[in-house]
């Protein structure tokens, strides 16, 4: 709480102040809008205003209160930071406490995760997102949610329902003063459910999934450029062969079909993105063995790679109940830690990449006025499902979703204006798109496995639960004291035809599904004769590899520069886990500088460069040359070699892609913007491994067929030119942080532009009460301290580490850990903001298990009692 804020709670009682007493009949959001006008144009001002007024609705981290149906009284101590320390006596108080902290902590968001999950974001944000629910609507992430929670046991359900019932208390003690997200959208949370927690974990499970975005992407680009074309933009990785097979189950197909469908994924894409559940994330993890640690004990680092958001899409947390003790990352809306350290074995995860979503193109017909769609030769009518949607300020609306024998028909959802009320029926009667996704499968026993893990005593008992998790695709890393293992989870379908990377004829039965891999050959180790095991997204299976785990591979380096850095001694410790996790080296850079010194490059790009007329621009790409190859690789804020490569792989991108797939505003280059973020790309592919086979070498503008060293003889001219224009002539001046930064926003900002005008200018006038930096960042999409940017598009910061953790048994206290963020999702809190600064300088914060070490760390102590 800020030492100023005007009110005192005691026994979850807010005492009466006479100011905020006589505004109380204004509701938040206009009363902020209101002095906001009042103040004028100072932005600053109304921001201040804000803190104020919700300064009062702030939470005390010391005292007491009282909620029914605790058992015992239950402490929660907190840190410095605002971070719990929750003990109970009683497993069934843990978790009621958990869910009275979590909502405490961050209300605003957990109640955006359960109305996200659920297509019901529109009853607090109104007709322009209404599309979105409609998105998530058809997707049906309840439907899996149920199927969890019939595989749940009783104890774990009834865990849940505990964990709702302390979210319900929370929310029954401060109805009238919401946080600050809530109240100015004007919207009253309803209880909280056991589903609702299910819900979300659906969410997790739909975001780590992969490819359906890739697929509509790709759907939209050939529908320019043709399949051929097509397989050269979406390489698999450097070892792989180009696609064409899979891109030839599209040829004579007409596409143009699909057209209407893709029309609104356009811009439902960004807003999923923005939120960080549009299918893309990252992540790094590794465990060393013992024989190459310094204390010779086992060490896991964990580093979860989302999207840069405000507040973190994490929280920690440590809870306390015998015999339960752990410690970790969690996401609000589900008590369980996610990822951390009990005492006896620590665990971490990242992305497999796994492709577990198909899209299926669906040929239909009214018969009879109803839906059919063709398979296997016969019409046969789609199945119905009628959704209602409750829309703030309007009427609700029934929407009917259909669904063929591979699943939704994504129609409505992507073609619609998000600005429009849906009707049942409007459907476009060329192609339909049918998503398959293997979210759960029978008897899934994820959810108790989940819990089983925060418990586990051993690694082999670990390991164990791990191979149970079905529900999500994960590289799950996890160790004990004494050893270390990796395992691959997840359900992941075997095709009769295919590969899954493109969408595929339905009508046919050629590309169906025939079942799920079976776990037990899911990839895995223990121990290995390596000493360590590591994941970064990137492939970790060989090409004779019976199945398909993915087709999307993020780029190579990272996992390489992890093993470079394990190998590179044989006495690891914490620190030498936080410099890898804090590294901004780039392994790209050796390799465009080993493409730039072959001579059969080499020779035709200076010999371009000499062919150039204008002296100006043969300097331009002397200097850019000169600079990348003096490049140590390092991408600091104020390096301008890195600058400079950035800007090289921006103008390469466009050099070699844009006149087929421009111009930049127009739907296709869209779309191939996040065919070439989603994965190893096209960029990286052309400059490393192709060469003047591919046809998008040639500039199709110009009169002559160009080759691949005169594409990089302009980029590198054009790279120069670019900074010019950005920083100024002088080189010496250029900064990678001047392009490249930080910058914290609440998902209510990155979604203003589908707003109306007052929305956003009611937005605009509290953003620096919500909003954080800009920041210069370091790294980029190729470092282990990860930042990421759309390659072709800008150098905006939008993923990053979420999350930091490493845990060192040789230490007395072995895990220490930190968020991007604050502990708090509201604005007027001190912990909104106050880890960002740790986080931004390479700092943790540790998490003691030792009694006197807690009492010293955790000085903060809040009382519920029964």
């Amino acid at each position: 709480m800020h030492p100023s804020a005007p009110h005192d709670i005691k026994g979850g009682v807010m005492r009466k102040h006479p100011i905020s007493d006589g505004l109380r009949h204004l509701r938040p959001h206009v009363l902020v809008l209101l002095w906001g006008w009042l103040l004028g144009p100072c932005l600053i001002g109304c921001s201040t205003v804000a803190d104020w007024y919700f300064q009062q609705r702030l939470d005390p981290l010391e005292g007491e209160c009282r909620i029914a149906g605790l058992k015992e009284a239950v402490s929660i101590r907190r840190d410095a930071h605002g971070i719990p320390y929750i003990e109970a006596r009683h497993l069934h108080d843990l978790a009621m406490a958990i869910g009275y902290v979590n909502a405490s902590d961050r209300l605003t968001q957990m109640t955006g995760f359960r109305l996200l999950s659920q297509g019901r974001i529109s009853e607090m944000a109104g007709p322009a997102t209404l599309n979105l629910d409609i998105y998530m609507r058809t997707i049906n992430l309840r439907k899996t949610a149920e199927n969890l929670a019939r595989h749940t046991s009783p104890a774990n359900l009834a865990l849940l329902e505990s964990y709702a019932a302390g979210v319900n208390a929370y929310l029954d003690s401060h109805r009238g003063r919401m946080p600050p997200g809530l109240a100015l959208a004007g919207y009253q949370p309803e209880p909280w459910t056991a589903i609702d927690s299910l819900s979300i974990f659906t969410l997790v499970t739909f975001a780590l999934s992969f490819n359906l975005h890739e697929e509509i992407a790709a759907l939209t680009v050939a529908q320019k450029i043709g399949p051929d074309r097509l397989a050269w933009l979406l390489p698999i990785y450097p070892d792989e062969p180009i696609p064409f097979a899979e891109a030839a189950k599209l040829k004579g197909l007409d596409l143009r079909g699909a057209r209407g469908a893709l029309a609104g994924y356009a811009d439902l894409q960004p807003v999923l993105q923005a939120l960080g559940w549009g299918g893309l994330a990252a992540s790094n993890n590794w465990a060393i063995g013992k024989e190459l640690t310094k204390n010779k004990a086992s060490i896991l680092a964990n580093d979860q790679h989302l999207v840069l958001s405000m507040p973190s899409m994490y929280n920690l947390m440590h809870v306390r109940c015998a015999p339960l003790d752990v410690a970790g990352v969690t996401l609000a809306g589900l008590p369980a830690i996610v990822a951390g350290y009990n005492g006896h074995i620590a665990w971490g995860m990242t992305m497999v990449m796994a492709d577990n979503q198909d899209v299926f193109l669906e040929k239909l017909r009214l018969i009879d006025g109803k839906l059919h769609y063709l398979y296997k030769d016969r019409w046969l009518p789609a199945r119905e499902r009628k959704e209602i949607f409750r829309v703030k300020g309007q009427a609700p609306a029934t929407v009917t979703i259909y669904e063929t024998v591979h699943g939704p028909l994504l129609n409505d959802a992507l073609r619609q204006e998000s600005t429009h009320i849906i009707r049942a029926g409007q459907i476009d009667l060329h192609d339909g798109l049918a998503l398959a996704y293997a979210a759960s499968a029978d008897l899934d026993d994820s959810v108790n496995a989940f819990f089983g893990l925060n418990q586990a005593r051993s690694l082999a008992e670990a390991h164990e639960l791990i191979k149970r998790i079905r529900a999500i695709p994960l590289n799950m890393v996890a160790v004990d004291r004494e050893n270390i293992a990796w395992q691959v989870t997840g359900n992941f379908p075997q095709r009769a035809g295919g590969r899954g990377l493109l969408p595929s004829p339905g009508w046919t039965g050629a590309y169906d599904w025939i079942g799920l891999v079976d776990p037990a050959a899911l990839p895995g180790t223990k121990n290995p004769t390596s000493g360590f095991v590591a994941t970064a997204n990137h492939k970790t299976v060989g090409r004779n590899y019976p199945h398909v785990l993915s087709s999307s591979w993020y780029w190579p380096e990272r996992a390489e520069r992890i093993s470079h850095m394990i190998s590179a001694t044989h006495q690891h410790t914490f620190q030498t886990s936080m410099d890898m996790q804090l590294d901004i080296r780039s392994f790209l850079v050796p390799k465009l500088q080993k493409l730039l010194r072959q001579e059969d490059i080499a020779r035709p790009i200076e010999q371009e460069i000499q062919s150039w007329p204008d002296a100006r621009r043969q300097a331009q790409a002397r200097l850019a040359l000169s600079m990348l190859m003096d490049f140590d690789g390092v991408m600091k804020p104020e390096s301008a070699p890195a600058a400079l490569l950035s800007a090289f792989l921006h103008q390469a991108t466009r050099n070699i892609f844009l006149d087929e797939l421009g111009p930049p505003d127009s739907e296709t280059w869209k779309a191939f913007v996040v065919l070439n973020s989603q994965s190893y790309n096209a960029t990286c592919d052309h400059l490393l491994i192709r060469g003047d086979e591919s046809p998008f070498w040639d500039d199709i503008r110009t009169p002559i067929r160009e080759t691949k060293a005169m594409i990089l003889a302009r980029s590198l001219a054009d790279a120069v030119m670019m900074l010019e224009n950005a920083m100024g002539p002088d080189a010496k001046i250029w900064k990678w942080g001047t392009l490249h930064t930080y910058f914290w926003e609440t998902d209510s900002y990155k979604m203003a532009p589908n707003l109306g005008l007052s929305e956003r200018v009611g937005l605009d006038a509290v953003a620096p009460y919500f909003n954080r930096g800009p920041y210069p960042a370091p790294g980029d999409l190729f470092t282990l301290n990860v930042s990421m940017y759309l390659m072709g598009k800008d150098f905006n910061t939008w993923i990053i580490p979420a999350m930091r953790l490493i845990v060192d048994f040789g230490l007395i206290e072995p895990m220490m850990a930190v968020i991007s963020s604050g502990q708090s999702d509201h604005p007027s809190s001190p912990h909104y903001d106050d880890v960002i600064a740790l986080w931004r300088e390479g700092r943790y914060i540790s998490f003691p298990f030792g009694d006197e070490a807690v009492k010293k760390q955790y000085r903060r102590l809040f009382v519920i009692h029964p």
